[in-house]
């Protein structure tokens, strides 16, 4: 019988455990036994069946197009089954690895979390030299390999930009999108003062929950500085959270002015688009996956284009945070790894994933895709294609740091200072540095991150390592 998941908004401890015992009621065990799996195809020869789990809707048609395929026409008899997982992705594969149930091949999540929990196979082992080769320069320790292993590979990236409403720009008396952040708290200023009777605001940003700061304090923060990336100062090897002082500064000023739209302090994602795409909103600040979005799930007609997050001073001192983590492991607990492997070599064939990125679902890291692929056919796509100004940043102790973090996380605190103002910035930017740096030094101290100073690094030596 097919696997059953069940995903909710909050999964409760309780839904975990219910979580569990479905899954080991409707199988035997993914991977754990030599009988699962194997079915009688048409012509009679037996099939090998394996489970893939994938946690993106936004491709899950296409994906299914292309594993059906793989399954009508590969001549090895693999049969892959794909399960799109809306939510708690991350809990549902920890249940499934604890009871048994694992799929054979699946979306990466937390990488530091799935090699400690032994949920990663380690590739290196199973895929050929030849093949690893397309990745040579791209596979980051901490993010696809650890400790000269490799557990995941890199493939399509998510690139940040500050979205604009360029007709609304326009009647502001604006011919160009803001360069520095004070440009950007004026423009949405003058842009809430020609339109606000009609419900028109300068500026939003999804602050139901921290990542309302983050989306743009990663994009304009890293950009603008050197040295540093999630708030941790590659330098030094230690968190200075000062490199965000200017956005938080900006957005504060922008709610402030009246100029952020009302309601901001609930608003998600999708609703947030949804009013863009009405024309009720300058700028937000989002990643390469808005094209698709104006596409189909919230069709406009306003004329709407994308640039650069502003800077303080406009400078790109260092490059645009490309998100670009692994795409899909194999299990360490499955029986079927050669199946899995000959899937995931079916994934990353260059034809499928060009055909992928012309179709304007993902931007690829990858430059074998690049060289391959023509420019994708869909409005918006331009100005989110890789520039000498992004680039994947080395991993950063942030993720490990947090579970030793005492007290409220950095995100929350920029939030709570931009929504309210109800604190004095240095005094809480200060307060953030000392927690995390206690937070750090426990992780250091239980081997739970080797990620140490490096005073050689320039976050400019990653300029031009995606584009041009």
């Amino acid at each position: 019988m097919k696997n059953r998941i069940i995903t909710k908004k909050t999964l409760s401890v309780c839904c975990l455990l219910v979580l569990a015992l479905m899954l080991a009621a409707c199988s035997a065990g993914n991977g754990s036994n030599e009988e699962q799996g194997k079915a009688e195809g048409e012509s009679g020869t037996a099939k090998t069946k394996i489970a893939y789990w994938t946690v993106d809707r936004h491709d899950m048609d296409y994906m299914q197009q292309q594993v059906d395929a793989f399954n009508a026409t590969n001549q090895d008899h693999i049969e892959v089954e794909m399960k799109v997982m809306a939510d708690n992705y991350n809990q549902a594969v920890e249940v499934a690895f604890a009871s048994n149930q694992a799929p054979d091949i699946f979306r990466s999540g937390d990488f530091q979390t799935y090699v400690n929990k032994g949920y990663y196979a380690q590739l290196d082992t199973l895929l050929s030299e030849e093949f690893l080769a397309k990745f040579d320069g791209l596979l980051v320790e901490d993010i696809y390999t650890k400790d000269g292993h490799v557990y995941t590979l890199p493939n399509n990236g998510q690139f940040w930009r500050l979205l604009y409403n360029v007709d609304l720009m326009g009647k502001a008396g604006y011919t160009e999108p803001p360069k520095t952040l004070d440009e950007m708290v004026e423009y949405a200023k003058k842009i809430t003062e020609q339109g606000k009777a009609e419900g028109v605001y300068g500026f939003a940003s999804n602050f139901k929950n921290s990542s309302g700061f983050t989306r743009p304090a990663f994009a304009s923060g890293s950009l603008g500085s050197e040295t540093s990336h999630e708030g941790y100062n590659f330098q030094t090897g230690e968190f200075d959270f000062g490199m965000y002082r200017d956005i938080a500064e900006a957005l504060r000023q922008i709610k402030a002015d009246g100029s952020m739209i009302p309601g901001a302090e609930s608003l998600d994602i999708d609703p947030l688009r949804a009013q863009f795409a009405q024309g009720k909103i300058g700028m937000y600040v989002n990643h390469s996956s808005e094209p698709a979005v104006y596409t189909s799930q919230f069709p406009t007609d306003i004329q709407w284009a994308s640039t650069f997050v502003p800077t303080k001073d406009g400078q790109m001192n260092g490059v645009t945070w490309v998100n670009a983590g692994g795409y899909v492991g194999i299990s360490a607990k499955s029986d079927k790894q050669e199946a899995a492997v000959k899937f995931l070599e079916f994934l990353y064939d260059a034809e499928l994933r060009s055909d992928y990125q012309e179709k304007g679902l993902g931007l690829s890291v990858l430059p074998y895709v690049n060289e391959a692929a023509g420019k994708p056919e869909l409005a918006g796509i331009d100005g989110f294609l890789p520039t000498k100004y992004d680039g994947i940043y080395p991993a950063t102790p942030l993720s490990i740091t947090d579970t030793k973090l005492e007290g409220k996380k950095y995100g929350d605190v920029f939030v709570e200072y931009i929504l309210t103002g109800n604190q004095e910035l240095d005094a809480a930017i200060d307060d953030l540095n000392a927690r995390y740096g206690k937070a750090l030094a426990a992780a250091r101290a239980e081997g739970l991150t080797n990620i140490q100073a490096n005073p050689s690094f320039s976050a400019k030596s990653l300029q031009g390592s995606l584009g041009e």
